[in-house]
């Protein structure tokens, strides 16, 4: 398995459709921290057949050192969650040779 970064979907981003690679790192970093402000604000992002990306509140909890078995307070924190949409799973799940660019037509 291979890890994309941000960088390699902006060149690929660029190359499709022919914008500058200066651009469209703007505008895909603009859009990564609208994503932070909304979060940041409390509030749901829904892309449809993408997914649903919202903040949820984990309570404190206490939880155990798996090595020395002793007891560790975990804080209470807010965590960001993704659940993917219809589109997206059904495409993941799809075996990679069948396998088409999703939102291309």
């Amino acid at each position: 398995m291979a890890t994309t970064t941000k960088k390699d979907l902006i060149d690929r981003i660029s190359l499709r459709t022919g914008i500058k690679r200066a651009d469209v790192k703007t505008s895909v970093q603009q859009f990564l921290d609208e994503m932070i402000v909304e979060l940041q604000s409390g509030n749901r992002l829904e892309f449809r057949d993408f997914g649903v990306f919202e903040v949820r509140d984990r309570a404190a909890r206490t939880a155990q050192n798996p090595k020395t078995l002793e007891q560790v307070a975990v804080p209470a924190r807010r965590a960001v969650r993704f659940k993917a949409g219809r589109l997206m799973g059904e495409s993941v799940m799809q075996p990679a040779a069948s396998r088409q660019t999703v939102g291309a037509g």
